[in-house]
């Protein structure tokens, strides 16, 4: 299991970058809900995070407990995201550069670079690098992707009291067996992402 570190960071604040941020997404793929990204920046002393790895290698327990520990430990961290109708009106790609610029911006420190999981987005704007898997290799992006995480996650579960038929508690809005059979049998909610062919091509039962 790789444990992310700050070596990308550092290498970065050797070259002059004061305040580096890592930067990560959820919630692309899923048939609902928005797509919510995080951005974690560290201080020069910060050395390593015990237990904090790709959030995608963690349980909900554990993430649960690192949101905490990786917000006390970041000198600035914060949460962009776009909504459903964003998705649909811009599509998946360019409403992710949205929820990851609104959550750079929002930042309580300006970032002089940026480093994200993933391919390069030109429309993020900060200069920046991308690095795929870089959750798993960096820990700012793997704060990031933690953060991300845990607030998709609530989000999808208090959404999932108000319509609870399609099990986003449990599924947080990925096409699941049981998720399309409810698209199947009453249709989409408000909350789906109508241009996402699933959510708007019956299938053929």
């Amino acid at each position: 299991m790789d444990t992310p570190t700050l070596e990308r960071e550092q290498a970065l604040w050797a070259a002059g970058y004061r305040h580096v941020a890592g930067l990560d997404e959820v919630g692309r793929g899923p048939l609902a809900g928005p797509v919510v990204a995080a951005a974690v920046v560290f201080d020069h002393a910060q050395s390593s995070i015990e237990g904090l790895r790709d959030s995608k290698q963690m349980t909900a327990k554990q993430r649960i407990e690192m949101y905490d520990t990786v917000c006390g430990a970041a000198v600035a961290w914060a949460i962009g995201a776009a909504s459903v109708r964003e998705i649909d009106r811009l599509n998946i790609r360019r409403a992710t550069a949205l929820a990851m610029r609104r959550a750079v911006a929002r930042l309580a420190v300006v970032p002089d670079y940026v480093i994200i999981d993933g391919k390069a987005m030109p429309e993020l704007k900060w200069r920046h690098d991308a690095v795929v898997g870089g959750d798993a290799t960096s820990l700012s992006i793997a704060g990031a992707s933690v953060l991300a995480k845990c607030v998709r996650d609530r989000l999808m579960q208090r959404l999932d009291r108000r319509y609870p038929k399609y099990g986003w508690g449990d599924n947080k809005g990925y096409a699941t067996a049981s998720h399309m059979a409810m698209l199947d049998d009453v249709g989409p909610t408000p909350h789906h992402r109508r241009s996402f062919a699933p959510v708007i091509q019956p299938r053929l039962l």
